[in-house]
């Protein structure tokens, strides 16, 4: 075969008509669910054009779904546009364009990048959350919840963004700070519609033990942030009045040692208390000043303030009188927004105390015959021990025995309760935007809240060119959108002005897929049961405790709704790593360092591109992206890979002719281990979405190859066949084409999967690749009984290894039998 360049340009374009014109990746609407495969990976905001974090993100998803096609699955494998929110109305008023306008152009863009890099999606299946077509669903879903009970309007104190102007739900406030406009978030008492998520609390919890597929840092993430905790609650009671103040605590057992209790400043209990003069006037501002801090300043480590209110509430267990104070480290949504302050034992609580000069009194000891003395206490005890003064309860072990004693007896006498509870707080999703899916609410003074029919909805979001945030939405200052009739008796109403928080609208997404372009249905159910539940999505750990628990939370609606058979919307879930830029900086659009992908894939090609950016490390961690980490893959593929057709023998049915270890003998008894070898390291590998160490095997293949040495034209060409199907799902392009070259019929992606010869496995010899820190710096070929120390002997002589050890300290040495060895150098 005739010697030819690779023109990659060339062969790029070609290949991409073709998928087109054959509507490759055009997944079937009934698949059988037990030859389907949903390959997903999170929508994108349009807020610019792709950039390499994205396109890293794209392309395992591709890999992962050609490598399913040549498994024989059918794949659904979609793409669409988080178009709503915050991220596209900031971007749209800072260039002084509609956001609309805005939107689509970087959709139009973003789509083309995306088409040019050649990734499988099946753009038949494309959405837009901002299309009246989608958020009609989006609507329609909000009316199904209120009619449930599940979204629900009332006024509490809310995190407000002062720069983007609106409410912004916890899990879009990171340390105190608004996670899109860097503002310091502040408190706020608002009316606004929210979705009861906490009565699904439990089970978020619970079911996360039917996701062993998730990575185990996002299952801890969500259960600390759903933070179930199990207590008891005991009315305390105003001295003056009697009216039951209740708090929550995990430890009852040290109640007795209570000298003090603090309210949260937002708490109602304080406006019934009847305070006057002096004691308004003090906690009055002191309430006030509370509300300028944020959340995380207020339950920070370090000195905490507050005031004394005047009052003095009773302790039901002994009938003792202690100070009732307001202090901001208490939250008004934890518990019941008050504690009991036990300074001996709680390190919070005992810094107060000091400050303050308020008592403490131990209530346990360290041991049955020890007891601490106050005075020479320099900190809160809180280890193991017996409790003390504490009436009956005295000796008996601290910890659970104690806490069930104390609790039982609480129920008994009937002023306490068990009681679970959760940090996660239903979730706020009234928005004072204007680039949103409008609530589908209308308020009736006669009626009260209703929902839009569904022969309403789409209630349309008009276009106005007034939207500028105002501090509440600018949907109200429009009359004709605003005044509207109320569905149930008729009268004069007025619409809800407020949009709902784009995260409600990613919370489904991945259901219309499969029938996007339903007219009368969010989709076809049975289609849905068909293809789902998700079999891999991939997207960042950033949304661990937002989208990843909202989108559980909305399928396990559905389910109880009647509507799906399943409540958990991902089988399994990965998380890729970031991408840098030349100064360890995550790419991001807000921070303005990212870099397209696009004059890279013109000017190496996309292949190289796509090579590179998997060969450089592991999926799942960090990326520091430079051009440089295109040139070895770039001499791999141009000068080794691509010649490999001009070997290419013509066997008739090469991959289907019967090769044995035990037929063959010298150099072709090695490669086809070789083979095989790498057949079962690139499929296990892939499945683990370690592309990195696939490209790193089938360069050891290529580079051990030599078509002189083998005699056996079926071995040949075999060996040539099997590397190219085993590229295709990293390497596409390039594929189809040696594909094609080679005389084969059809798509490579319509070949089946290689198959490793399980009796071809081990050899005289076996492989090691060599890395250090990671990277890959030479091979070895040590017998294969060898053991660790005779392998890690040959790898620290190798010269090319040296390069990379010479004057570093080896720290840790990291050996995969029979296939990998990882020295870790320091210095």
């Amino acid at each position: 075969m005739a010697e030819q360049t690779y023109d990659f340009t060339a062969i790029e374009k070609a290949w991409q008509r073709q998928w087109a014109e054959s509507r490759l990746y055009e997944a079937p609407d009934q698949p059988d669910p037990a030859k389907s495969f949903y390959m997903l990976v999170m929508f994108a905001y349009p807020s610019g054009d792709i950039h390499m974090g994205h396109f890293r993100n794209y392309i395992i998803g591709d890999a992962v779904a050609r490598k399913q096609l040549m498994l024989g699955k059918a794949v659904l494998h979609p793409f669409g546009w988080d178009a709503f929110g915050l991220p596209a109305e900031r971007a749209a008023i800072k260039r002084g364009v509609h956001p609309a306008d805005w939107t689509n152009q970087n959709i139009a863009m973003s789509r083309a990048t995306l088409q040019e890099a050649g990734i499988s999606f099946d753009w038949s299946r494309e959405v837009a959350s901002c299309d009246p077509d989608y958020y009609k669903w989006t609507q329609w879903l909000f009316t199904q919840f209120f009619k449930k009970g599940l979204a629900i309007q009332k006024k509490t104190w809310v995190n407000w963004d002062p720069i983007d102007k609106t409410v912004l739900a916890n899990e879009q406030v990171k340390d105190g700070i608004a996670e899109r406009s860097g503002a310091k978030v502040e408190k706020k008492e608002l009316v606004g519609w929210y979705f009861a998520i906490t009565k699904y609390a439990d089970r978020l919890i619970d079911d996360l033990e039917q996701l062993p597929g998730w990575p185990d840092a996002v299952r801890r993430m969500q259960t600390e942030w759903i933070g179930r905790s199990y207590g008891l609650e005991v009315d305390f009671t105003v001295e003056e009045t009697g009216e039951k103040l209740p708090i929550y605590t995990t430890r009852p057992d040290t109640i007795y040692g209570a000298t003090f209790m603090v309210v949260a400043p937002e708490s109602e209990l304080i406006d019934r208390l009847g305070l006057t003069g002096d004691d308004l006037e003090r906690v009055t501002a002191y309430r006030q000043q509370a509300l300028t801090k944020s959340e995380i300043d207020r339950t920070a480590a370090g000195e905490k303030d507050g005031v004394f209110t005047g009052k003095y509430v009773i302790n039901p267990y002994n009938g003792e009188r202690v100070p009732l104070w307001v202090a901001d480290y208490v939250l008004a949504h934890y518990g019941t927004g008050a504690i009991m302050a036990v300074p001996a034992h709680d390190e919070r609580d005992f810094a107060f105390a000091r400050k303050y000069g308020l008592p403490l009194k131990l209530v346990i000891r360290p041991k049955a015959d020890v007891s601490l003395v106050i005075s020479e206490m320099d900190d809160a005890y809180a280890g193991p021990g017996f409790i003390e003064n504490s009436g009956q309860f005295d000796g008996i072990p601290a910890g659970e025995e104690a806490i069930n004693a104390f609790s039982t007896y609480a129920e008994s006498e009937g002023f306490g309760r068990r009681r679970t509870n959760f940090k996660l707080k239903d979730w706020s999703i009234s928005r004072q935007r204007y680039w949103g899916c409008p609530i589908p609410i209308i308020h009736c003074p006669k009626c009260g809240p209703q929902a839009v029919p569904d022969d309403q909805l789409p209630v349309v979001l008009p276009r106005v060119e007034s939207y500028m945030p105002k501090g509440r939405s600018p949907l109200a200052d429009v009359p004709e959108f605003l005044n509207t009739t109320c569905p149930k008796c008729g009268g004069p109403a007025e619409r809800d002005a407020d949009t709902m928080d784009t995260f409600v609208c990613s919370s489904w997404y991945f259901l219309r897929y499969i029938d996007p372009k339903n007219e009368t249905a969010l989709a076809n159910w049975d289609q849905v049961k068909a293809w789902m539940p998700i079999d891999l999505y991939i997207g960042g750990i950033t949304h661990a405790t937002g989208h990843l628990i909202y989108f559980r939370f909305f399928t396990k609606v559905l389910k109880d709704l009647g509507y799906l058979d399943f409540d958990e919307p991902a089988t399994r879930l990965f998380n890729h790593g970031m991408v840098m830029d030349a100064e360890g900086e995550v790419m991001s659009k807000s921070k303005g360092n990212v870099v397209s992908p696009i004059e890279l894939m013109r000017t190496r090609g996309i292949d190289v591109s796509r090579l590179a950016m998997f060969f450089t490390a592991p999926s799942e961690m960090p990326v520091l992206w430079s051009d440089d980490s295109v040139t070895g893959v770039e001499k791999f593929t141009h000068n080794r890979f691509w010649p490999l057709a001009e070997s290419y023998r013509g066997t008739t049915d090469a991959l289907k002719q019967s090769l044995s270890r035990d037929g063959l003998s010298g150099y072709e008894r090695d490669i086809y281990v070789k083979l095989n070898q790498t057949i079962k390291r690139v499929d296990e590998d892939s499945e683990k979405l370690q592309f990195n160490t696939c490209i790193a095997a089938l360069m050891e293949l290529v580079r051990e190859y030599d078509a002189s040495k083998i005699s056996s034209d079926t071995l040949n060409d075999r060996v040539i066949l099997t590397a190219i199907q085993l590229i295709a799902p990293m390497a596409p392009h390039l594929a189809e084409e040696l594909w094609q070259r080679c005389g084969q019929e059809g798509s490579v992606f319509r070949s089946a999967w290689p198959s490793a010869d399980p009796e071809a496995l081990t050899g005289d010899q076996v492989t090691i690749a060599v890395q250090v820190n990671g990277k890959l710096r030479d091979t070895i070929a040590v017998a294969a009984d060898a053991g660790q120390g005779d392998i890690e002997a040959v790898a620290l002589g190798s010269s090319r290894v040296q390069q990379h050890t010479d004057g570093k300290a080896v720290v840790k040495k990291i050996y995969v039998p029979g296939r990998l060895l990882n020295i870790v150098v320091k210095g």
